[in-house]
């Protein structure tokens, strides 16, 4: 009579108590690993925020040029509780006395801001 094993790779094996790995092994892979993810996706989240800010940029220069043709600059700021709600926000610089006013809210991905313009009518 033979003996039948499911999974004759196991044939014999005894389990043993210790581990496999030593802790100071798993805390260099988990390190490793946390490493590796930060490396993932750190430099995603600074090209997207570099873009981000650019485009508020140009969008807040041409919204300043637009509706406050007296001030010096402008300067587009992330807000979490700016005057137009989350997001990108749009200020002028140096005008009005050199007071900072709030122009225009960007949006969260932003963008120019919807603009009137007058019609012509015939």
């Amino acid at each position: 009579m033979t003996d039948y094993y499911d999974e004759p790779e196991l044939a014999g094996y005894e389990p043993h108590e210790r581990p496999l790995r030593s802790a100071r092994k798993v805390q260099l892979m988990r390190a490793a690993v946390i490493v590796g993810i930060v490396a993932l996706v750190l430099p995603g989240i600074l090209t997207t925020y570099s873009l981000a800010k650019a485009t508020a940029e140009a969008a807040c220069a041409a919204s300043v040029a637009y509706l406050s043709p007296s001030a010096r600059g402008s300067k587009a700021k992330f807000e979490l509780f700016g005057p137009g709600g989350i997001g990108w926000q749009c200020y002028t610089v140096g005008a009005y006395g050199g007071d900072k006013k709030p122009v225009a809210p960007l949006g969260l991905i932003p963008s120019f801001p919807s603009q009137t313009v007058p019609s012509v009518s015939s």
